[in-house]
């Protein structure tokens, strides 16, 4: 059994795992023997498989101001000597 990704306008959109004997289990895009490079979403160009991984997305307004929140009680546990792991044993948080 091989891995082969399935190929169409050289945009990986899966991966199978296929003996290589007999029908192809798809017919309407290219199989390509993987490589290590090989993922859906990535491209084939004929010889190579590139991925580029997508950007981060941008934090939400909420998880901003919350990693505020966060960083501003760090600064005052460790202004009276405590440490967030401290905080976390005592209170469960």
């Amino acid at each position: 059994m091989t891995d082969y990704a399935v190929v169409k306008n050289g945009v990986v959109e899966n991966m199978i795992i296929w003996n290589g004997h007999g029908e192809p289990p798809v017919s309407d895009a290219e199989l390509i023997e993987a490589t290590a490079d090989a993922r859906i979403g990535g491209s084939w160009d004929g010889s190579v498989f590139t991925f580029v991984d997508p950007p981060a997305p941008e934090p939400t307004a909420e998880q901003i101001a919350r990693q505020e929140r966060l960083d501003s009680v760090k600064t005052k546990l460790e202004s009276l000597g405590l440490t967030t792991d401290e905080v976390r044993e005592a209170f469960g948080i």
